[in-house]
């Protein structure tokens, strides 16, 4: 067991077995629907065989080891195409809030469920009027003295795959008028199918409804749902963003070097094309790459993940626009004038500066936290 821990053995045993299960190939269903089933079926399989389990504490479900091991599993999934990276990312970004914040019993019984792909979660973090300023949510849970249920009002936006979830990490806010903003912030672990929740998909210009509205109209919420304790919300988003901003990436960066391998695959035979065509787009992959494998052995080594993530959102965002404005310059007129999958990456592309947080607030963050340059 311990040999399998050494990185080098356990990708090349895991590529033995993805070798041997030709069937776990995609079924050719490209919809947002397909893309989640997909996820799904792999993890299961992947569960089964022990290979998602890898990376994770024992107590939670898992087998144990560094969390290298998960970052190799997403990398030869995604990479071989056998999941998208968008339903993969929330396991990186949600199993780990749990397991450090959810009652033990709970994440004991939650966390195998995503593991292996029984069930799908989302995070109910952005507001509508506060989206990078967490502190500034209104949605508010109150405390029923006679049920000890929380009930919540209020709504959610740009939740990811929230037509799809069972579940949803919910911030909330729970103060009086004299709490302060970052101390009156409780999170709790909501079942999407409990009464008064409304769930309704936004379709973005890439033409795929990955993003959800969700509405909370007098929700009641179990006591013993609450991660942390009150007032904790606000540490839980912290300790939870550097996952949105690194480890959830692990996956996307294999999967953009498929692309730029299939980029290559498609221009080789235009005879202009020179190496220097590439090798910007090449150049930000790789400097994104080894940025994320710094952050690897930063987990194994024990280390806490913080604002220094915000480095490996800046390098993703770049190096993914980077790679589909070359897409775009050396595929003449098919961005613009056919619908392919080129057309609608390029599109999702363009938010790669948004999501996970802006790389204005990602800038500000290495400026004011790492540079300490102060807020000015």
């Amino acid at each position: 067991m311990t040999d399998l821990f050494e990185p080098a053995t356990f990708r090349t045993a895991l590529r033995t077995w993805l070798d041997d299960n030709p069937d776990l190939a995609p079924s050719g269903d490209h919809s947002l629907q397909g893309h989640v089933r997909q996820f799904a079926r792999v993890q299961h399989a992947l569960y089964d065989a022990g290979w998602s389990r890898y990376g994770w504490p024992e107590h939670a479900g898992g087998l144990g080891g560094p969390a290298m091991l998960r970052a190799i599993v997403g990398e030869e999934v995604v990479g071989r195409r056998l999941a998208e990276p968008g339903p993969y990312s929330m396991l990186e970004v949600l199993a780990p809030t749990m397991i450090d914040y959810a009652p033990a019993e709970l994440a004991a019984e939650m966390v195998p469920k995503l593991l292996s792909g029984e069930e799908q979660w989302c995070q109910g973090f952005s507001e509508p009027g506060s989206g990078s300023d967490l502190a500034s949510l209104t949605t508010r849970a109150a405390l029923d003295p006679e049920s000890d249920r929380y009930i919540v009002n209020g709504q959610k936006v740009w939740t990811s795959f929230a037509q799809y979830s069972h579940r949803c990490v919910l911030l909330t806010r729970t103060g009086d008028a004299d709490t302060p903003n970052h101390e009156a912030i409780t999170a709790f672990f909501v079942d999407l199918d409990t009464p008064g929740i409304t769930v309704r998909p936004l379709r973005t210009m890439h033409g795929v409804d990955e993003f959800c509205e969700v509405y909370f109209d007098d929700v009641a919420i179990d006591a013993n749902r609450m991660l942390g304790k009150p007032g904790d919300g606000w540490r839980l988003a912290m300790d939870l963003l550097p996952y949105e901003r690194s480890t959830c990436f692990w996956q996307r960066i294999a999967y953009l070097y498929s692309r730029f391998d299939a980029l290559i695959n498609e221009v080789k035979n235009l005879g202009q094309v020179t190496d220097s065509d590439l090798g910007e787009a090449y150049l930000a992959l790789h400097t994104l790459r080894c940025r994320s494998r710094a952050t690897q052995y930063r987990l194994a080594d024990g280390d806490k993940l913080g604002p220094e993530t915000s480095i490996d959102k800046v390098l993703l965002a770049g190096a993914e626009q980077r790679l589909y404005d070359t897409a775009r310059e050396l595929l003449p007129g098919v961005i613009e004038l056919e619908d392919t999958e080129w057309r609608t990456e390029y599109l999702y592309s363009r938010a790669a500066t948004i999501y996970g947080g802006t790389a204005e607030v990602q800038r500000n963050i290495i400026a004011r936290r790492l540079l300490d340059l102060g807020k000015e």
